[in-house]
């Protein structure tokens, strides 16, 4: 057995007063784009988030087998258009990219309203909202729209126009790796495909972006690793091109609609108990309507990293669960339905796990046969109940209690229920006065 001084106990630095609105700002930039699985649309946006950190673009050409798929042809559009048999505009794809499905084939006709509906997406039940709707390997085309404006339509012919473009291209995906002491990773992803939708994802890539940059200041033991790539196909073309180097990953999380006024919200790695499963179960079991949901094959990419070929330890953070609110993939998810401070907040849930993450470590009660004298240390006004430094006697208590070589500060936390940073400090306090050493 080896001892030596405790190691990674620093904290993350706490989320930057603002940082809501600067995560909010970006996120307003990125909104008008339109994105998809492939073309410009991920490319600007790649643009965008470049200016915040030193993204790594990489290309896949179109036919690239990647396990059982095949990198599409790219698509890119210009414009679209459905004009009523007066000439009247009733549908402009300037007006929200939302409006025409995406990955439409290009189509120029003239046809009656009967036709023209099996193209048209609508929702009832939400007659004022776009809904967003997508077609990426069925070769057909359709407009999206709200059911209001459907039912003012009156029968006639209509003009309808999607200039597109479906040719050979690549798919594209930008990652940026703040390298730490380690080459141990935590993978941080998300989507970068859905076009107009604020919530899902522009505030998830608005976060990371920020998070990463937060990062790239500060000293860490592990390198992260933040990935923007499109959904399902990008995140199996990472995981294709990176096979070699998967075992690296000591966590990951997937992160998505993280601007809405939900509570945050986790959904654990297929393993159910990685240690990321467990810090995150820790970090949100005392904030009032946090939800803790077990992993299911249905979400985002957390699918692809939990698949049986690989099982990597990555969950999911949110707010508001994608598909449970009425704003999810429709027009609704604008920039008013996320505010800074849901996304500061979002940030500092992210900025604590980072804290374990980085903060965890077994430490070994040097003094075990009864409890040490503590006031010939200066430790006694802290055991008497007085806070030193915001540690209470408590936190003390179960550190020398539980420090025999077998519980990491993760463990004593979940097992005495006093928070992460409260017992890393009891530990580091105690370390300093020559009562705890580390186990390598």
């Amino acid at each position: 057995m080896t001892y030596v001084g405790p190691a990674g106990l620093g904290s993350a630095p706490p989320a930057a007063a603002g940082a809501g609105q600067e995560i909010y700002d970006l996120a307003e930039r990125l909104f008008p784009i339109c994105r998809s699985i492939t073309g410009d649309g991920v490319r600007k946006t790649l643009d965008v988030l470049s200016g915040h950190i030193d993204l790594r673009r990489h290309e896949v050409p179109t036919g690239t087998q990647v396990f059982d798929w095949t990198i599409p042809q790219e698509w890119n559009i210009r414009s679209a258009r459905i004009a009523a048999p007066d000439g009247r505009t009733i549908v402009d794809f300037a007006d929200s990219n939302l409006h025409v499905v995406n990955y439409s084939v290009p189509f120029k006709g003239t046809l009656p309203l009967n036709e023209l509906r099996q193209h048209i997406h609508t929702l009832p039940e939400q007659p004022e909202v776009i809904p967003y709707r997508t077609n990426y390997y069925t070769p057909t085309w359709g407009f999206c729209m709200a059911h209001d404006r459907l039912l003012e339509m009156t029968d006639g012919l209509y003009q309808v126009e999607i200039d597109a473009e479906l040719k050979d291209g690549s798919l594209t995906y930008g990652e940026y790796l703040h390298r730490g002491q380690t080459e141990r990773e935590f993978l941080l992803s998300a989507h970068i495909c859905h076009p107009s939708l604020a919530n899902d994802n522009c505030s998830g890539l608005a976060l990371l972006a920020t998070l990463a940059r937060t990062l790239s200041t500060r000293k860490t033991k592990y390198s992260y690793r933040f990935l923007f790539a499109p959904g399902t196909i990008g995140a199996l073309t990472w995981l294709s091109r990176n096979e070699n180097r998967i075992q690296l990953i000591d966590h990951g999380l997937v992160v998505s609609c993280v601007g809405d006024a939900g509570c945050p919200a986790y959904k654990r790695s297929r393993r159910g108990d990685a240690f990321i499963d467990r810090a995150m179960a820790h970090l949100l079991g005392g904030r009032p309507g946090a939800k803790l949901i077990d992993f299911s094959p249905y979400g985002y990419d957390e699918r692809q990293y939990c698949s049986p070929g690989f099982n990597l330890p990555v969950g999911m953070f949110q707010r508001s669960v994608h598909g449970t609110f009425p704003e999810y993939h429709t027009s609704a998810d604008n920039l008013s339905f996320i505010a800074p401070e849901y996304l500061e907040d979002s940030l500092a849930v992210l900025m604590d796990l980072i804290d374990v993450v980085e903060g965890d470590w077994t430490p070994l009660n040097l003094f075990p046969k009864g409890e040490p004298q503590l006031g010939r240390r200066g430790l006694y006004s802290a055991l008497g109940g007085q806070k030193a430094s915001g540690i209470t006697s408590m936190s003390l208590l179960w550190v020398l209690n539980l420090a025999d070589g077998q519980h990491s500060i993760l463990s004593m936390a979940e097992r005495s229920g006093l928070p992460f940073k409260e017992l890393a400090a009891a530990a580091r306090l105690l370390s300093e006065h020559g009562l705890l050493a580390a186990i390598l």
